[in-house]
């Protein structure tokens, strides 16, 4: 499979991609960072997505957005939404993928984060059932997955912070927060092992939604 994933140079957008390279597919990364990925199968283009002018690629089979950012303020509507919006469409045209997958946040359902990310991420919900709903009549497939809390070093500020870490751990049921090698195994098996499935949202957050507290 031919797939473009953007937010690739960390985090999770890193590891979807290196799962998907290390089941045998080609990836083409997009990042405003430098690659940090070796791999001959992988293509990686130093892009903006909220900026229009997208590479070519064709014959693009699967689109992964999972470029975000988190509060910034108005950045964060147009990166995660408007730019979720705009790179799907432009590839939606060029090569009608059979299958988007979007990354968008359990702060989308309990908005339990910053106000500008929380309704970004809450249009990427919706925008995602609408995109389903338009792309069914060739078979496409768009979902959207929504992390809880994930140990990113987009989140270092909590995580190396005891006190901090230990009170936004403590949120989840489970007592614990997700790793980014078990969102990537979700994301790979809803690009390609789900057939049935569509306009709907994984929520991975160890339990989170039922406490919902925000810690900072």
């Amino acid at each position: 499979m031919k797939i473009l994933i953007t937010g690739t140079s960390r985090g999770i957008g890193k590891a979807i991609a290196k799962k998907f390279l290390q089941e045998g597919h080609e990836v083409y990364g997009m990042d405003l960072l430098p690659s940090s990925i070796e791999h001959p199968n992988y293509i990686h283009f130093i892009h903006d997505v909220r900026e229009a002018d997208y590479p070519e690629i064709m014959g693009l089979e699967a689109v992964i957005n999972n470029a975000g950012v988190s509060n910034e303020g108005e950045s964060d509507i147009e990166t995660n939404a408007l730019g979720t919006i705009r790179l799907s469409e432009h590839y939606l045209k060029a090569n009608s993928p059979k299958v988007f997958l979007n990354i968008a946040s359990a702060s989308a359902r309990n908005g339990s984060e910053f106000p500008y990310y929380v309704a970004s991420k809450a249009a990427v919900v919706a925008y995602t059932k609408n995109l389903a709903s338009r792309i069914a009549s060739y078979g496409g497939i768009a979902n959207t997955i929504s992390p809880g809390g994930v140990l990113t070093e987009s989140n270092n500020r909590v995580l190396l912070d005891e006190k901090k870490k230990e009170e936004a751990i403590g949120e989840s049921l489970l007592g614990k927060w997700a790793k980014v090698e078990e969102i990537a195994e979700w994301a790979y098996f809803l690009v390609t092992k789900n057939k049935s499935m569509t306009g709907e949202d994984i929520l991975i957050d160890n339990g989170e939604i039922l406490k919902s507290n925000f810690v900072w």
